[in-house]
């Protein structure tokens, strides 16, 4: 089971569904990385095991660098809504095991 971390990029609502299924899901907000760099967000999710959920392209850029990182959920910001987002979330947990998104980039 994948274990999420949404960044500050990411509407509260989203770790809200999220949860309702039972994901392990954190928010920057939670742990004390709102404002923080691209960096800390990649230490802390590699410390955690956790996919990062991001709109941001500047961890696309960390990822093309050879960044480490847990595994990135990227989708452009006015892509989906919510409801849109969070079905697709739920399917790549069922699809991947941390193991496989480590490294990975899935975009959505």
């Amino acid at each position: 089971m994948l274990k999420y971390h949404l960044d500050e990029h990411l509407p509260l609502a989203v770790a809200v569904g999220l949860r309702r299924h039972g994901i392990d899901v954190t928010t920057s907000a939670e742990v004390d990385l709102l404002g923080s760099d691209d960096a800390a967000h990649l230490a802390y999710s590699i410390a955690e095991q956790r996919v990062i959920v991001t709109h941001d392209h500047d961890f696309l850029r960390l990822h093309a660098a050879g960044a480490e990182h847990s595994g990135i959920a990227y989708c452009h910001q006015d892509k989906y809504s919510i409801g849109e987002l969070l079905p697709l979330l739920l399917l790549m947990n069922t699809c991947y095991s941390a193991e496989e998104m480590a490294g990975r980039v899935e975009f959505l």
